[in-house]
């Protein structure tokens, strides 16, 4: 007997609705359920993307991209999101009110500080030799 994991994917589709001003469509898979959102870009390379909700995927979509997730976490008013790709793969959805108290969504990189190189663990030696306060030298 042989079991087969579902794997967890971020997928991008073209919006059918010709008529919209966000063309693509976002599906995020979520513990509760997926979330399916309108979007300006397909993920943020150098701005915040705006997007909204959608009325839901549709049963034949043009796919764009299909990427499997690593992790994708509600932490409040944001969903952070981790891809399985070398680049672009680090995001985050934030949730707010714009004007006229719609929300408003946006999905921006997500800050990632890389760990600096290793130091040594043992303390630096002096640079130079203090000179006592009271030194007429100084």
């Amino acid at each position: 007997m042989t079991t087969s994991a579902r794997v967890a994917l971020f997928e991008v589709a073209a919006n059918p609705d010709p008529d919209s001003t966000l063309p693509f469509l976002i599906r995020l898979p979520l513990s509760g359920g997926e979330l399916v959102l309108k979007a300006r870009d397909s993920w943020p390379r150098t701005a915040k993307v705006y997007c909204h909700r959608a009325d839901g995927w549709p049963d034949d979509p043009e796919i764009i991209e299909r990427i499997p997730v690593r992790s994708c976490q509600r932490r409040g008013v944001a969903i952070d999101l981790v891809l399985d790709r070398p680049r672009e793969n680090r995001s985050q959805l934030v949730f707010t009110r714009i004007q006229g108290g719609r929300e408003g969504i946006f999905l921006a990189v997500r800050a990632h500080h890389p760990p600096g190189p290793a130091r040594d663990p043992r303390p630096a030696p002096p640079r130079r030799r203090s000179r006592a306060p009271h030194d007429p030298r100084r």
